[in-house]
């Protein structure tokens, strides 16, 4: 039986109708949810992507707006500027770009983003709050889709399923990791590097890839029934794929993922809804829907 197909696309679309009527209460209460988001250089991924944001953000009611700084910019030029729209109260949302040029280290610079505003959970604060699970805002946006699109899946109940990511980034091996450990699910976290992959991932119920190698797991490697949920994006002879080999594995899997079309559309929409949060948050007085958000 062909696995069913968790349609990212399908998802944002459900979330950006429910974002737009928590836009539109912001802006009844004299609110308008702004994110600003800081580039440095200009990679065309980065670039891309930050203007997929911008699109994103004018179809839920959220202005976005872009701070270019010269690729050549220094470690004092983007703290203060991160700073600065931490003490500014028109932004709600501030998002760092990655990747950063070679000579910025995103260790010494990201401990002054904002922690209230801080959309895409970097802040070590948040980070923290996440590792502790303490209830954190702002879960990383991929994360965050990752944890919504298992909730569509045949695996939406995961205490006690056994799950594999592989992968190990600060970015999403990691916090993905830490969301599954606090929904009870017994987690094996593992990386390209891991000696026998192929026996861990067997093993899960859950499987989430975000190792960034094309191809990395095929079909002989998952669990037959499994939902696989594909984090890779890489730019193969012009064509983008992930790090599951989709055809063999969706053979196998009960649920997987499409690359593009699956985590991705759902990353944009889950960074704009940490923004309407922060947004919500940060208004005086706000009584309203906000509360922390565990994936």
């Amino acid at each position: 039986m062909p696995a069913q197909i968790l349609d990212g696309r399908a998802l944002a679309g459900e979330l950006r109708a429910d974002l737009r009527q928590r836009t539109d209460v912001l802006r009844d209460r004299g609110c308008a949810p702004r994110l600003t988001v800081v580039i440095v250089g200009e990679d065309s991924a980065s670039v891309a992507y930050v203007r997929s944001l911008v699109n994103a953000g004018a179809g839920v009611g959220v202005a976005v707006n872009v701070d270019p700084l010269p690729a050549g910019a220094d470690e004092a030029l983007l703290r203060a500027r991160l700073a600065a729209l931490g003490n500014d109260p028109g932004v709600h949302g501030v998002l760092l770009q990655q990747p950063l040029p070679v000579h910025l280290a995103i260790r010494r610079i990201v401990d002054v983003m904002p922690a209230d505003k801080d959309v895409d959970g970097a802040n070590p604060v948040n980070q923290g709050r996440l590792a502790f699970g303490s209830g954190t805002a702002f879960v990383p946006a991929t994360p965050a889709a990752v944890m919504l699109l298992l909730e569509r899946s045949p695996h939406r109940m995961l205490a006690g399923a056994r799950a594999c990511v592989v992968g190990r980034s600060n970015v999403v091996g990691l916090p993905v990791t830490l969301l599954l450990m606090a929904q009870d699910a017994t987690v094996t976290s593992t990386h390209r590097l891991t000696r026998n992959l192929a026996r861990h991932t067997r093993e899960a119920d859950v499987l989430v890839v975000a190792a960034g190698v094309p191809g990395l797991i095929r079909g002989d490697m998952v669990q037959p029934g499994a939902t696989v949920i594909d984090v890779g994006t890489t730019f193969v002879d012009g064509r983008l794929v992930g790090d599951v080999v989709y055809d063999e594995v969706a053979a196998i899997a009960g649920a997987i993922t499409p690359v593009p079309g699956g985590v991705g559309p759902v990353t944009n929409i889950a960074l704009m809804r940490n923004v309407v949060t922060a947004a919500e948050r940060l208004l005086p007085g706000w009584g309203g829907t906000a509360k922390s958000h565990r994936g």
